[in-house]
């Protein structure tokens, strides 16, 4: 099939992002005209997009490196100091090692697994999602907690009725997620990108906490109230907000900016194997490492743009948290839920706005507008297929972290000897390792997760976006999308 040829897709023709000259024709009821054809991707020339906020976090960054330096490096050294308590941390260091390592192999098995299986999977992730609000209805009962109990059913019906809306979706979500496993599967060094990236944030919480230790005394001021007698009666602590709101804007900024660069860069890795695939079937293909390039350059001043927004409203909320007592615990409360409710809408439209970065190298704001404008011109239908896929991931974390746990669980009775030599607590060993084990497993296998969500909202706006070259670089993945989309719309002509 020629790149000129429209394909129809929800009812509506659609060109190659490359050649917009072809026209929409009328469409159905499931997909909304856009006669003037917005929200169609192109790529754009070679430049720094929102370059300001790429400055705010270079001088965040410097700033927190120079807190630490001049202020955390003696604060740290004496908690270190403090800490020491002659007690032998080595097994622990070990088994959290081992445990990892397992994680990463345990993880790696499941991507096979979701190639061969994704609707299984899928349908499987849906029915432990009804069982585990049935169970927490019944504990909330048999505990006594009437409220809580009524609160759990009405959760169990709302999760009844969407397993219900969505079970005849399952077989389009499984076809998005196996193309997404593809792309990943053919281009591996997104996931070693992942895996540094997570390194980095680790490392950016260390600086952090560095420094945060350094200015401890100006954030929290200790007041402390004396007898006649000279003894002391109690120590009030207050918080100067204005620094604590400065701390945490630091910390999540940064991370947002790191957890975001890796979406961009899988966005724009998939998008490369959707549209010209000799540039992306390999580990470190050029279509992959072009991605991350831009992705560290020329678009990182809209990921800085994104990553703020949301920053500030988690500094917002865990300001919220820091200020709660018992006089404001209501108030607090409220607030606490409005904030949520603004991260979680600023996260969905960097979800879809970052894909739009990766893919064309769009600023921000025209990023997000373009592609909220592509879904509005051929229907919302498809993103339903997100929630679907993204409860897989949490389904196969949890068994990724049980299995940990369970191995973790065993150190004890099998780890070689003077491992837990002068531990702390020798009773408590199996269960720390066991909770070591399944937080190692939990963690682990989200990064690798969180590349394949990447990856299948990528799918989906790709398969809005240009379904031409899909068909022409990708026929047998194509025509299953294109037969399970017709399954779902089958008043949709093809």
């Amino acid at each position: 099939m020629g790149s000129g040829t429209p394909v129809v897709v929800q009812g509506t023709a659609v060109a190659s992002p490359y050649d917009h000259t072809t026209q929409q024709q009328a469409p159905s009821r499931s997909a909304p005209s856009d006669p003037e054809g917005e929200g169609v991707g192109e790529k754009q020339e070679t430049r720094c997009r929102d370059p300001i906020f790429a400055i705010l976090l270079y001088g965040n960054v410097a700033a927190i490196a120079i807190v630490a330096a001049v202020y955390g490096t003696e604060a740290f050294t004496e908690t270190v100091n403090d800490a020491a308590s002659g007690y032998n941390y080595t097994g622990y260091i070990y088994a959290t090692f081992i445990l990892g390592a397992v994680s990463i192999v345990l993880t790696g098995i499941t991507l096979p697994i979701m190639m061969c299986i994704p609707e299984l999977l899928i349908k499987a992730s849906l029915i432990m999602m009804l069982v585990l609000s049935g169970i927490m209805m019944v504990v909330m009962f048999l505990n006594g907690s009437i409220f809580g109990g009524i609160i759990g059913a009405i959760f169990f019906l709302i999760f009844c009725c969407y397993a219900k809306a969505v079970w005849s979706r399952i077989p389009f979500a499984s076809v998005n997620l196996l193309t997404a496993c593809t792309a990943i599967k053919k281009n591996a060094g997104v996931i070693f990108v992942a895996f540094g990236f997570v390194m980095l944030a680790f490392a950016w919480t260390l600086l952090w906490s560095v420094s945060l230790m350094g200015v401890w005394e100006k954030v929290v001021v200790s007041e402390t109230q004396e007898t006649a007698g000279g003894q002391v009666q109690y120590t009030q602590n207050s918080v100067n907000y204005g620094y604590l709101f400065l701390l945490f804007l630091s910390y999540f900024f940064t991370h947002q900016v790191i957890q975001n660069t890796t979406h961009v860069t899988v966005a724009g890795t998939v998008g490369a194997w959707w549209f010209s695939p000799d540039e992306a079937t390999s580990c470190c293909s050029p279509g992959m490492m072009g991605s991350m390039i831009r992705a560290l350059t020329t678009s990182f001043g809209s990921i800085c743009f994104g990553s703020l927004l949301v920053a500030i409203v988690q500094a917002l909320k865990a300001l919220a948290q820091a200020a709660r007592n018992n006089d404001n615990g209501i108030l607090i409360c409220i607030a606490e839920c409005i904030l949520g409710c603004i991260e979680s809408i600023l996260q969905y439209f960097n979800k879809w706005a970052f894909v739009y970065v990766g893919l064309y190298g769009y600023s921000y704001l025209e990023a997000g507008k373009n592609v909220f404008s592509l879904f509005k011109n051929r229907g919302w239908e498809a993103i339903i297929a997100d929630d679907l896929v993204s409860n897989v991931f949490f389904f196969l974390s949890l068994c990724v972290g049980g299995i940990c746990a369970a191995i973790g669980y065993a150190f004890n009775a099998t780890s070689p000897e003077g491992w837990f030599d002068n531990s702390p607590n020798p009773s408590t060993i199996s269960a720390t390792c066991a909770t070591l084990g399944f937080v190692a497993g939990l963690v682990l296998s989200s990064i690798l997760f969180s590349t394949i969500a990447s990856a299948v909202n990528t799918v989906i706006v790709c398969f809005a976006e240009g379904p031409a070259e899909f068909e022409a670089n990708h026929p047998e993945l194509s025509t299953k999308m294109r037969e399970t989309w017709l399954e779902f719309f089958p008043d949709c002509g093809a």
